[in-house]
């Protein structure tokens, strides 16, 4: 699939800079190319940009701009711009309704189906048979099922779209019966049932009682198989393991050639349900067998990839190797939960440990940001004298890099060299990224110069370095010597050079990267672009456009950009637009306890304790608590941690001694006038 996209996009882009040298004016191949920009997954913004670069455009530019919209789940703005066709009087076809009938449909907004239903008629489109399907849609997906019928009843016209509607909302509203009747009915009027038909109708299948109805089905399905594709035999399979049949779902499975992981995870689900975990487990070691990673594919939940891993238990088979380190990838890979322990645990179970076990640990630590843990599991690698690739020396320098512990940084450095792996893309960028955090920018230039500089991944990560030390120009400087190299441009390029403005106050150079990333560069804007936007704005006090900013967004903006926000109104003390932010944030991680503490921080510094204390109840209430932060210091090879009230250090009173040492001779400077010097230490010193 993403192999037919980067296909598509590939040749959406030849197309485009072919029009773009011809100059031509005529809309028709302008438009072609937003269509294929819509379908090549290269995102709405694309489609946008070809839009602009229009002459003259015409109802089918509008048209094709307004289903790119409805493609990428941007409804509102959809409706926004059926709007702005309607006051120019380009709304009344039946492309611009099904466009808008689909999006209704997909919202599950019936009362605006019913609104465009009322538009049909006004404009002679209630008996086109593409609108009046679309509208069908909208009432069976709504659950109207009143409506759709008197809708498909009173169709002069009807094609297999409207009876696949109708078909597949009875049986999301529990009428196998009902749509059963229709089937039958459909078939009378000499019309060939597709893959959409007999997916909805084997939904219904559910308990012994419908074995009957399942086996007339399947003859069906025999009678039009030339016509009908995989999808629906992987249905069957489900559909007869519902109704008791597992016979007859191994039988379907077995007579697929050409078998894709549905059906697999379909012939799996069927055992599982049936409670025969030992047969299940056998099918699943066959397909870990003939596709690769296929735990970690199926395994999308906590709960499904547990229940997987119970299942190995049980069969016996958790201390061999591919099948744990199987089970050690899917649960490293798990972004919302962090799954370590349930990862170590298959990973201590391993008779044999190979590089693979290894590798998937040491990534997994260092991908949730573990770091302590990865470089201590680092250590153990090299004691048990395991091979380190280049995944391996790459996490292990992401965690020097979050620990800034330079001399072990050092370390994995000569590691590096000595394993010949200094040109490799990845392992060159986290050696530029790990001096550059240590603050030795130096190295982190020596670094990239011995890095092969053919893709932007070395560039990115030596920009951001600058970026971080506030060198903007030297940011800038990098950025046009890519550009004379002619580098590959990406998006991370672009949230550099942004960052650098940000922390360097060029606001006006960052707004014009912001403005023209898409039209000069042809990278679409992205959240990140987003939230480095705002912070641009925000560190400058611009908070109105800041704010401006996140209201033109395409999507809806996440977390980050608000939080982003957020910290620009604590910085200039904007306690309404905080607020504001706030309710968002509540919204869209309401346990992010970092909202709660900057909100309450900002009400205290003004003086408004009530509205401060509002929120520590809220935040008591939700159970969440303030989580402390950690200082860090590398001393002789050994990295000495700390945080608010901590006194677990072994050398904690030599620490406060000294402290306390530093506070007189800070008083008595400031007595004597010699320098004005402020020290706070917490009064338990």
């Amino acid at each position: 699939m993403r192999r037919r996209q980067h296909l598509a996009l590939a040749a959406a882009a030849k197309s485009h800079a072919a029009l773009l040298k011809s100059g031509a004016s005529s809309p028709t191949p302008w438009n072609q190319l937003l269509t294929a920009y819509s379908g090549s997954g290269s995102g709405l913004a694309a489609a946008r940009r070809v839009f602009d670069e229009i002459l003259r455009p015409d109802a089918a530019s509008w048209n094709s701009l307004l289903a790119a919209h409805v493609a990428a789940g941007a409804h509102r703005d959809a409706w926004r711009l059926l709007r702005a066709m309607h006051a120019r009087g380009l709304a009344a076809s039946s492309f611009t309704l099904g466009s808008a009938l689909r999006s209704a449909a997909a919202t599950r907004r019936p009362e605006l189906g019913a609104q465009l239903q009322s538009f049909a008629v006004r404009c002679g489109l209630a008996d086109n048979v593409f609108s009046a399907s679309a509208l069908l849609d909208v009432y069976a997906k709504c659950g109207r099922l009143s409506d759709a019928r008197r809708v498909f009843d009173g169709m002069p016209v009807r094609n297999t779209v409207s009876w696949n509607a109708l078909i597949a909302g009875y049986a999301d509203s529990q009428k196998p019966a009902e749509a059963m009747d229709l089937f039958l009915e459909m078939q009378r009027v000499g019309l060939v049932p597709d893959d959409g038909t007999f997916a909805a109708l084997l939904a219904t299948i559910e308990g012994p009682r419908w074995f009957s109805l399942m086996q007339q089905l399947h003859g069906k399905i025999v009678k039009y198989g030339s016509a009908l594709g995989l999808v629906v035999l992987n249905a069957a399979i489900t559909a007869y393991s519902q109704c008791g049949a597992l016979a007859d779902s191994r039988k379907i499975f077995d007579g697929i050639e050409s078998r894709d992981l549905i059906s697999w995870n379909s012939i799996l689900g069927a055992y599982a349900y049936h409670g025969m975990n030992s047969e299940a487990m056998r099918f699943f070691v066959r397909m870990m067998r003939r596709v690769e990673s296929s735990l970690t594919c199926i395994a999308l939940q906590v709960s499904q990839g547990r229940s997987i891993h119970s299942l190995v238990i049980k069969i016996g088979l958790e201390g061999v190797t591919h099948v744990c380190n199987a089970m050690v990838a899917m649960y490293t890979r798990f972004t919302e939960y962090c799954m370590m322990e349930d990862a170590y645990k298959c990973f201590n179970s391993l008779v044999f440990k190979d590089a693979v076990s290894w590798n998937s640990m040491l990534t997994g630590y260092s991908h949730h940001g573990l770091s302590s843990d990865a470089l201590r599991f680092f250590r153990c690698m090299r004691a048990e004298n395991i091979r380190t690739d280049e995944f391996a020396l790459s996490a292990a320098l992401r965690s020097c890099s979050d620990l800034a512990v330079l001399q072990l940084g050092r370390q994995v450095h000569s590691l590096v060299i000595q394993s010949g792996f200094a040109s490799n893309d990845f392992v060159s960028s986290s050696l530029i990224f790990m001096y550059s955090k240590c603050g030795m920018l130096g190295d982190a230039r020596k670094s990239f110069e011995e890095a092969d500089k053919g893709s932007s991944v070395p560039w990115n990560s030596m920009m951001f370095g600058y970026a971080q030390h506030g060198q903007a120009q030297t940011v800038t400087d990098l950025f046009n010597e890519m550009l004379d190299l002619e580098v590959p441009l990406d998006h991370v390029t672009f949230v550099a050079l942004i960052t650098a403005c940000s922390h360097g106050g060029l606001v006006d150079e960052g707004s014009e990267i912001l403005n023209t990333m898409e039209t000069r560069y042809k990278i679409p804007l992205r959240m990140e672009h987003y939230a480095c936007g705002v912070d641009l704005y925000g560190r400058a006090g611009q908070l109105d456009k800041a704010k401006e900013l996140i209201e033109s967004m395409p999507f809806q903006p996440d977390a980050m950009v608000w939080m982003t926000l957020l910290g620009a109104c604590r910085i200039h003390g904007n306690m309404e637009l905080a607020s504001d932010v706030a309710s968002h944030l509540f919204v869209a991680e309401p346990r992010q306890h970092s909202t709660y503490v900057l909100l309450s921080s900002m009400y205290s510094g003004l003086g408004m304790w009530s509205d401060r204390a509002t929120v520590q109840k809220i935040m008591k209430n939700r159970g969440l608590s303030k989580v402390p932060g950690w200082s860090w210091i590398e001393v002789k090879n050994e990295v000495h941690s700390f945080n608010a009230d901590d006194r677990s250090h072994p050398r904690m009173d030599e620490i406060f001694d000294m402290l306390r040492m530093l506070l007189q001779v800070a008083q008595r400077l400031c007595s004597s006038g010699d320098e004005e010097i402020l020290v706070t230490i917490s009064s338990d010193t």
